[in-house]
């Protein structure tokens, strides 16, 4: 049986997934997802959550510890507007014993941008400790605008439970992993409503569907898991509910569709939100370690 409860008010995300495809020898593949949220004055946060495989790095040893090292730069470019905004990180860890081949080590970056249907993504990491020895992906990823007034879901993020670090929004704190490594165990669904005033009563629908590879609803029996709290509004100063939700039991290795609809109880109006995650049971553990910014700025605009 699979169990959902709340954890009490908390926020939004828009996610994308990336995966990476067989790479030659020297590359550095790595995984990654996009989560945007509503920023002040009608801007956007978008935050990108990396994970990178510990074998795909090289390991050191100084002072009885071992090492491991990697730099990552998060690029938007916004084509229409002639601008682009750079972040630059850097990610270490030391340990006494070495990690497992399979472990991953994730971490997250954050920018703010305008909304834009014209932005080109674009995220690097590389080896610190292997000069020449990385990995570069970019697609478009247009950035929606959250400053409208009608009911608004965003897409879903996930997290690891019982975070003592990561991504922090308002009293909350998410160890956030990309979708397309997901254990198999408890994990926190988090997502934000918009334009919700306070007061109003609403009902919120989380449901989770087993789906096939190409994402469609698997045919042999529903196995769909479905779970509604009903509330009222506490919508803070920018107008927006935040709200996560732990999934308590673990979930067998395939893909999984999450879904969260929002309704309005006073006047009808519904959001509704999806993401897909594919569960792989990996057992090497992972770390959430923070990255250092040595550099957030814009590189320019007309």
């Amino acid at each position: 049986m699979i169990m959902v409860r709340g954890l009490g008010s908390i926020l939004l995300l828009v996610a994308t997934s990336f995966a990476p495809q067989e790479l030659p020898s020297g590359s550095l593949p790595f995984f990654y997802d996009l989560y945007t949220f509503r920023s002040a004055e009608g801007g956007t946060t978008v935050v990108a959550a990396i994970a990178v495989p510990v074998r795909r790095l090289r390991r050191e040893r100084e002072n009885r510890q071992f090492r491991y090292r990697f730099d990552m730069r998060f690029v938007l470019a916004d084509t229409a507007r002639g601008s682009v905004v750079n972040v630059m990180d850097s990610v270490f860890v030391s340990t006494p014993a070495p990690l497992g081949r399979q472990h991953l080590l994730h971490t997250h970056v954050e920018i703010q941008a305008p909304p834009s249907g014209a932005t080109q993504q674009r995220v690097i990491v590389t080896d610190a400790a292997r000069p020449g020895v990385g990995q570069l992906y970019h697609s478009p990823y247009p950035i929606p605008d959250y400053s409208g007034s009608e009911l608004m879901l965003s897409d879903i993020a996930f997290g690891l439970p019982d975070a003592t670090g990561g991504w922090s929004r308002g009293d909350v704190t998410l160890a956030l992993l990309p979708t397309s490594q997901f254990p198999e165990s408890a994990f926190d669904v988090y997502y934000e409503i918009y334009n919700l005033p306070t007061g109003t009563p609403y009902e919120t629908e989380v449901s989770i569907q087993p789906v096939d590879d190409s994402d469609e609803e698997r045919t042999e029996g529903d196995g769909r898991v479905r779970t509604i709290f009903t509330g009222e509004s506490e919508a803070s100063e920018d107008g927006s509910v935040s709200e996560l939700r732990r999934v308590e039991s673990s979930l067998p290795k395939g893909r999984y569709r999450l879904t969260v609809t929002v309704r309005d109880a006073t006047n009808g109006s519904t959001a509704r939100s999806s993401k897909v995650v594919q569960v792989q049971g990996w057992g090497q553990g992972a770390t959430m370690v923070p990255a250092m910014p040595y550099s957030v700025r814009p590189l320019g605009g007309r």
